[in-house]
């Protein structure tokens, strides 16, 4: 059994201003390296074999502060996995959801429906996007096997974690809470070559107690009060 300790990444500008941040590499703000040293602290308490991130910025400054504790243990260095980077929206990396229905009305009428195999026109699909995700946590498993690993990465990574764990569709919008530098524990379990996701922790933010509240994106209410946006008028 190998236990995956998933991260994702600490607050951007972005975050705060509920952008479709995707693949582009945005940083951290203030608040999010806050989180990055308080996630490191809290994990550099427990049995850690070796830190993974993301090869996205964000993703890799929140992992630096664990890592740095950890190298004085003789830890290994970080690995960066590009498979384990956040779904890419293609043409709308970037934009809000007001930019979105300024710009693209057509793309964000479909997208709404939460429809596994639909994509933003140079982006992946929830379906194509699943697929990769776990490709990189299997590969993860079979190269540290029995190992505790910490792996920081986003927050439509671990929606797919979670549907994969709980056997959900990938239609529909997201069900759990993903928090800015929120510690998630998964069991993965090898039987037979299948690859069983057991959770026994989620969306965990002890550490972050007395810091700001955290922007909420809420795709369960954007479905509940889904209105088609008017094309040219119509």
């Amino acid at each position: 059994m190998t236990r995956l300790i998933l991260v994702r990444h600490g607050e951007t500008d972005w975050n705060r201003q509920l952008r479709f941040q995707g693949q582009v590499d945005i940083p951290l703000n203030a608040t999010g390296h806050e989180q990055a040293q308080r996630v490191g602290r809290r994990l550099a308490l427990g049995q850690v074999d070796r830190v993974i991130s993301s090869d996205l910025s964000r993703a890799r400054q929140t992992a630096e502060p664990l890592a740095e504790l950890l190298a004085r243990r003789g830890a290994p260095d970080p690995l960066e996995m590009a498979l384990l980077r956040e779904q890419s929206f293609g043409e709308v990396d970037g934009l809000s959801v007001d930019e979105i229905k300024q710009r693209h009305p057509a793309a964000w009428n479909q997208w709404i429906n939460f429809q596994a195999d639909y994509a933003f026109k140079g982006g992946e699909s929830t379906r194509g996007f699943q697929s990769r995700v776990l490709q990189g946590l299997r590969e993860l498993v079979e190269s540290h096997a029995g190992q505790t690993l910490v792996v920081v990465t986003h927050g439509g990574v671990l929606d797919m974690v979670w549907r994969a764990s709980h056997a959900l569709p990938l239609d529909g919008p997201r069900q759990s809470h993903i928090p800015n530098g929120g510690v998630n524990q998964v069991q993965v379990v090898v039987d037979a070559d299948v690859h069983r996701l057991d959770i026994v922790g989620w969306a965990d933010i002890a550490h972050l107690d007395g810091m700001p509240p955290q922007p909420v994106y809420d795709q369960a209410r954007l479905a509940e009060i889904r209105r088609p946006v008017l094309i040219d008028g119509r």
